[in-house]
């Protein structure tokens, strides 16, 4: 017997739960399109820049900016395919670990890039999104969960892998390889800091 019960619907139901990454990636599109229509640089103005305090808002805005379209473009399939792995861990899980990952992931930017160089992208989380999910396997709250994340990891991995190493040990000029490094480490302590209690019996 558990001394908690576990509702089917608490971290949200299998449809609620997909939205919130479609959701975020909504909202890049629609400021992709905003940027391109009205004056001035959204960039420039709320980008993550580097050594400069009025730049910190870019850990906030940051990963909503986009360089340009083929920018968004190349961002939005990994994005919306490892954040919806992670959505259907639970809503409150999903933007836990979002927020967990941008964070650390610009904070780390911040610091470690070149003073002035401004940061924008969804890179940094989906290279956070890719750590959770191969760190999730070592939390798990039981055998099973375990090695069904496992194999998760592992298709992941298999997928990704080749291209989120070249993302941080290869990136070419202009590529942030700090912010892809740094999300993904956020990534790893949002799979720790969120990991799911263990239930007592009785």
């Amino acid at each position: 017997m558990t001394t908690a019960s576990s509702s089917p619907r608490r971290g949200g139901g299998l449809l609620a739960r997909i939205a919130q990454p479609l959701l975020l990636l909504a909202v890049m599109w629609v400021v992709r399109v905003l940027d391109d229509l009205l004056p001035g640089d959204a960039n420039r103005e709320f980008g993550l820049r580097s050594w400069a305090l009025d730049g910190l808002d870019g850990v906030l805005f940051g990963p909503g900016l986009h360089a340009g379209w083929p920018h968004l473009l190349a961002n939005s399939l990994p994005f919306l395919v490892l954040g919806v792995l992670v959505a259907l861990d639970g809503i409150g899980r999903f933007w836990a670990v979002t927020a967990l990952i941008a964070v650390v992931g610009g904070l780390g930017t911040w610091i470690f890039n070149a003073p002035g160089v401004v940061t924008v992208g969804a890179s940094g989380l989906v290279f956070g999104y890719f750590g959770y999910l191969l760190f999730r396997a070592f939390v798990a709250p039981s055998l099973g969960h375990g090695i069904l994340y496992a194999l998760i990891a592992t298709a992941v991995a298999f997928v990704y892998g080749g291209s989120m190493l070249m993302g941080v040990f290869g990136a070419p000029a202009g590529v942030s390889w700090q912010a892809h490094l740094f999300g993904a480490v956020g990534g790893g302590l949002a799979a720790i800091a969120t990991r799911p209690r263990r239930r007592a019996a009785a």
